[in-house]
């Protein structure tokens, strides 16, 4: 495994090329422009004559529109990560196809089959795409999007969710601005010193991270972080429930402080718990927590807390995973694995 140097943290030249940096950077760019240009003109008049059966999202992040739904929707809902349709999907559902394909089979698919047992189906795809032009149809509504960014369309569509009375108020423009101010905490330009992306990565440098998030959309977050630290490391990163990650803690490799920090191979690497926190007052998010910090400290497991605790349950959501993402882009780029 390559040894990680912060070295490459401070480098302008690396980080001014580093194409998942810059992305990230944009994230809160296209959730902006996307609201901004959204057409709901069709969705209101939906909202008025349309309460359906059930709710089924198709495609990615539909479980982040579960997540988000879940609390507030008036119906049934269920998230089905793949391009297909439960066997009950009839005339009485709602079906929400995501992609930001311009043509994907499996999503011409999808849409076909709803029309086809006359199911209500909202559609968020690229403008003028192939997609949305087989979409065009009596029982189908198209929410045209201008990115390939699943998480800017999702924060669209689920305004449009709101708008015919099935979800939350997602308030768009504050999302953005929400991201726009994780993306200059975490900027590159901001030194190790006070960028917590950075430093978080640092503190990754030789660890196996554990991800934790104890609500709903904090754990969807935990796993979306877990996953981006796996593929920057290419080291196991675990993103579970307390209970799962509890015997992990407990049997993680106590930290020798005269180990010589250079010997880092195989399965002498020590353990690092990473808590998402975004100020739930559940009393049992909040037990839960304790036991997590009690068992951790007992086995000197590094502990360190990603937290954000302002704003509607999205803001919370994008600010947590994009402060993680961040941190992965930096370990990548600290391991060389960018190169």
């Amino acid at each position: 495994m390559p040894d990680f140097d912060d070295a490459r943290l401070e480098d302008i030249r690396l980080l001014e090329r580093d194409e998942p940096l810059r992305r990230l950077a944009e994230a809160g760019a296209r959730v902006r422009i996307e609201s901004a240009q959204a057409d709901f003109s069709s969705i209101t008049d939906l909202g008025d004559r349309y309460r359906p059966r059930a709710v089924i999202a198709s495609g990615p992040e539909s479980r982040l529109i579960r997540a988000v739904l879940e609390p507030h929707c008036p119906v049934p809902f269920v998230a089905w990560p793949t391009h297909a349709l439960p066997a009950w999907v009839g005339a009485l559902d709602l079906v929400l196809v995501l992609t930001g394909l311009t043509y994907d089979q499996d999503v011409s698919n999808t849409i076909a089959e709803a029309a086809r047992r006359g199911a209500q189906v909202l559609v968020a795809c690229p403008e003028g795409s192939p997609i949305a032009e087989q979409a065009a149809g009596r029982n189908t509504t198209v929410v045209p999007t201008r990115t390939s960014d699943p998480l800017a369309a999702a924060v669209v569509l689920l305004e449009a969710l709101n708008r015919i009375g099935l979800g939350p108020v997602v308030q768009p423009v504050r999302v953005a601005d929400a991201m726009d101010e994780v993306a200059e905490a975490c900027s590159p330009f901001a030194n190790i010193g006070v960028n917590p992306a950075k430093d978080l990565a640092i503190s990754l440098a030789d660890d196996l991270p554990l991800v934790w998030g104890g609500t709903v959309l904090a754990a969807r977050a935990s796993r979306r972080i877990a996953e981006a630290f796996r593929d920057a490391s290419g080291r196991p990163a675990l993103a579970a429930e307390a209970a799962e990650l509890v015997p992990v803690i407990q049997g993680a490799k106590e930290r020798d402080p005269f180990a010589d920090p250079f010997d880092t191979f195989g399965d002498d690497r020590c353990t690092s718990l990473i808590m998402l926190d975004d100020d739930s007052s559940d009393r049992v998010v909040e037990k839960t927590r304790r036991w997590l910090v009690s068992t951790a400290e007992g086995r000197d497991v590094r502990i360190r807390t990603i937290r954000h605790d302002e704003g509607n349950d999205v803001e919370r959501y994008v600010c947590l995973l994009q402060h993680g993402l961040f941190g992965a882009a930096y370990l990548a780029l600290g391991l060389g694995r960018t190169e």
